[in-house]
């Protein structure tokens, strides 16, 4: 290599970068004490932005477009190297290319859980996680205060410092919307938007935004999720008396199907329908227990004839099949009342609590009385000479 040729490879007519990589932010054009040719084209393409520092101070910036490096288009560097008008001699100087396009496809997600305070639940622990991008908003400040003279900033140098963020603004943020626990999934989308603003604003000072932000899940603790579960399947039995009866139907269908299941088929149906009537019981508000009575003094003595005599017991409940149809509970009183109506019959069907099957209402002992005043059917007249 003759001395010109060597003499001509110290000096860099072109200045570019072609991005080859998909998570480079920062690029440090390599000079390799090479010095940059006075009149140097510099190539700077969409989505890019070209810092010229010169003795660790930032000088010019140079935004997409193709340069010829003049004295006239380096205005801050030329006022550094202190270059009189006109003077067109090679200079040294570090060129770091910026990417400005956004960077997507970046996660985050909580360790730990983010405690919030819920009307409904109380205290409640959550887990999140999702994706975000980031974009280059100010490159000289980046180059300030993340970059430095990394040769080459990448985003993974960034992602944690972004996330650790992010979950320090979550907390804050699902406080701040007052939205409650079980309406989060369909908060994800604006409360990701307010989260986007919220660190957009607080890394201005470093030159990055966070342009999308996204929520992708939300989730509740264990007990939490049970809690709910059993909040659904409250609401979806309603009334469990009627609940209670759908089972019971359900089951004669189901024993109808099904003729050699025998009689011990039928008494798991009755058990199983008493106990779903204790069960409702049971779910059933309770009264509030009376209050203590302090003792009285001791009453005079008073006739026998004016103590009241006790309530009579109620009795139980039935329930009727009239026309197909399950009709019920009924008191004895109403009972009586349909039998002189004429609704309800020897041959119709009932039930009560802790029988096996429906039964002909005529063959039960209980309701034999309610029988007593109504006439046998007439006997067929004899026929006609």
């Amino acid at each position: 290599m003759g001395i010109f040729d060597r003499i001509r490879g110290e000096f860099i007519d072109i200045v570019e970068w072609t991005d080859d990589s998909r998570d480079t932010i920062v690029w440090r054009f390599p000079r390799h004490e090479n010095e940059i040719k006075m009149g140097a084209k510099l190539v700077v393409r969409e989505s890019q932005t070209a810092v010229f520092v010169n003795e660790g101070r930032i000088a010019d910036v140079f935004q997409p477009g193709t340069y010829t490096l003049r004295t006239q288009n380096l205005p801050v560097l030329s006022t550094l190297k202190g270059w009189k008008h006109g003077f067109e001699s090679p200079f040294k100087a570090e060129v770091y290319f910026v990417s400005s396009r956004q960077f997507t496809d970046l996660k985050w997600g909580t360790r730990t859980p983010v405690i919030v305070r819920d009307a409904e639940f109380g205290m409640v622990r959550l887990r999140a996680f999702g994706g975000f991008a980031l974009r280059v908003s100010d490159p000289a400040a980046l180059l300030r205060e993340l970059a430095g003279t990394d040769p080459q900033f990448r985003t993974e140098e960034v992602q944690e410092y972004l996330r650790q963020l992010i979950v320090g603004r979550l907390a804050g943020a699902l406080g701040e919307a007052g939205v409650p626990v079980l309406d989060l999934a369909a908060q994800q989308d604006r409360l990701g938007g307010e989260l986007a603003g919220i660190l957009t604003e607080e890394l201005a000072a470093v030159g990055i935004a966070v342009p999308k932000f996204v929520i992708e899940s939300i989730s509740l603790p264990e007990e939490v999720e049970k809690a709910v579960d059993t909040a659904g399947r409250m609401n979806i039995v309603g009334d469990l008396n009627r609940y209670t009866q759908l089972q019971a139907a359900d089951a004669m269908r189901d024993a109808a199907a099904n003729p050699g299941g025998g009689a011990g088929e039928g008494l798991g149906l009755g058990l199983g329908l008493a106990a779903g009537q204790r069960m409702a019981g049971a779910l059933a508000p309770q009264p509030a227990p009376a209050a203590p009575i302090a003792p009285a003094a001791p009453a005079a003595p008073v006739d026998a004839l004016s103590v009241p005599p006790p309530l009579p017991v109620t009795e139980g409940q039935w329930h009727v099949g009239l026309g197909g149809r399950q009709e019920g509970p009924y008191d004895s009183v109403r009972l009586a009342a349909m039998v002189a109506e004429g609704t309800l019959t020897r041959a119709t069907l009932v039930w009560q609590a802790g029988m096996a099957a429906w039964t002909s209402a005529g063959e039960l002992p209980a309701l034999e009385r309610l029988f007593a005043a109504v006439p046998p059917p007439l006997p067929p007249l004899p026929p006609q000479s």
